[in-house]
């Protein structure tokens, strides 16, 4: 952790436990790429809120999009500073004391403001982005969207320059003293994983499974 790291400013620098603090690129991008969903924070019209959303990272900005005509779409155009937290939740962390229980984690918070993207190419192949990395080669295999589609969808770019990770691993942090009781402590490990896919109840007959959703893992 060294405050000279591009994306660490005051705002971003972790005070609470700061060991658990990172501002590096390649472990924030590791962090980002590991899923699909965030959280955008924002103010709007004098009032908090946050909004969960899926994202693609290319590159050094992050890719949004949503209805033209959204609360969180229409915000973030207009210049709305934002908030963007992604969140990986890796395990319960069972303590001896009912003080020291935690969860191992790895997060990712960015500050920034978006802009949006208005080359109708440019939007094409953030879209195409966006979707494959939802679905890994879904955008070769599905209808694309028509002229009407691109008109009622907004694109955003936000730029990954302010920003850190926050990190937990690692057994229980228990009282010198504990350690000593017959009580249970460690690590219960979480994950998500695909299920088995389910078809549309609508489904042609005879349609098969592309490779985007027989080949998908989380």
């Amino acid at each position: 952790m060294k405050a000279s790291d591009s994306l660490s400013t005051d705002r971003t620098r972790i005070r609470r436990v700061p060991k658990r603090g990172h501002y590096d690129r390649a472990t924030l991008d590791a962090i980002l790429d590991a899923h699909i969903l965030c959280h955008i924070a924002f103010v709007h019209q004098g009032s908090p809120a946050i909004i969960p959303t899926f994202y693609a990272r290319e590159g050094d900005r992050i890719l949004l999009h949503g209805s033209s005509k959204s609360r969180l779409m229409m915000a973030l155009r207009d210049g709305a500073e934002l908030s963007l937290a992604v969140t990986h939740l890796d395990a319960i962390v069972a303590a001896r004391s009912v003080f020291h229980h935690s969860a191992n984690y790895r997060s990712a918070v960015i500050y920034g403001r978006a802009a949006r993207i208005e080359s109708q190419a440019e939007r094409r192949q953030a879209l195409e982005v966006l979707t494959n990395r939802l679905l890994p080669g879904r955008w070769e295999e599905a209808r694309l969207p028509s002229a009407k589609e691109m008109k009622a969808t907004m694109v955003l770019a936000v730029p990954i320059i302010e920003g850190a990770a926050k990190i937990r691993t690692g057994p229980p942090g228990d009282e010198a003293a504990d350690y000593a009781l017959d009580i249970w402590a460690g690590l219960i490990p979480l994950q998500i994983t695909a299920g088995e896919p389910i078809p549309d109840p609508k489904l042609k007959p005879g349609v098969e499974r592309p490779p985007s959703v027989e080949n998908y893992t989380f």
